[in-house]
């Protein structure tokens, strides 16, 4: 089992930046993948970005150009840093490792992107 605790949501304008945390409780596999998933209000969890070791980032296409995903394998941490904050971009934002087949989600954190 692994604990992942998400920090950094909030309220923020169209136009501003946010960078979410995810902290993974123990040692992650370095060959897992771990990513970003957004479920807005009444629609399903659909992945924002996701990153492998060694690999190439893969963004979802209305957040290329804006998103950038990162991952520090020393602290079995993921972020995401988000610019250019659209009306949108609105949702719980969940962390996921997939770790040997297996997915773990953290609890969520609210993005709010509203004048």
């Amino acid at each position: 089992q692994v604990q992942l605790v998400e920090s950094g949501g909030g309220l923020v304008q169209p136009g501003g930046s946010l960078r979410l945390s995810c902290a993974a409780s123990r040692n992650i596999f370095s060959r897992s993948v771990m990513g970003w998933y957004r479920q807005a209000p009444g629609k399903q969890r659909d992945l924002v970005a996701r990153i492998a070791t060694g690999g190439s980032p893969v963004y979802a296409d209305s957040v290329k150009g804006r998103f950038t995903i990162s991952r520090d394998n020393a602290k079995n941490a993921v972020y995401l840093q988000m610019n250019s904050l659209k009306p949108e971009d609105t949702g719980v934002y969940y962390c996921n490792v997939r770790e040997w087949g297996t997915d773990y989600w953290g609890q969520g954190t609210q993005v709010t992107v509203s004048s």
